[in-house]
């Protein structure tokens, strides 16, 4: 199973948007039921695309303020940075082939 790093506001700029990676940002949020659903489908993603790209979570709650700078006001989202900036973005629980057909085109 991937080990998917927590991200603070302190950290986002050098772990998202200095990435030489792309970047899948899941925000997410303890309270929330279909975040917990996602979670396993993220995991998998994320050892699937390893070395491809870096798989994150970012704390709605903790990290108030990048939820809000990204228009973020439902969780679960699911945003992929290329090159620091945001390209594709999906919000709510999604089944693990269509987030593969929604960020495949991007990665």
């Amino acid at each position: 199973m991937a080990n998917i790093s927590g991200l603070t506001e302190a950290s986002f700029e050098s772990e998202v948007l200095q990435s030489v990676l792309p970047v899948l940002v899941d925000f997410t949020a303890t309270w929330c039921g279909p975040c917990k659903m996602l979670e396993p489908v993220v995991e998998q993603l994320a050892g699937e695309w390893q070395g491809k790209v870096k798989v994150v979570k970012l704390d709605v709650d903790e990290c108030s303020s990048l939820a809000m700078q990204y228009g973020v006001m439902s969780v679960p989202t699911l945003m992929l940075f290329v090159n620091g900036n945001p390209v594709q973005r999906v919000s709510g629980y999604q089944p693990k082939d269509r987030l593969v057909a929604k960020f495949s085109g991007s990665i």
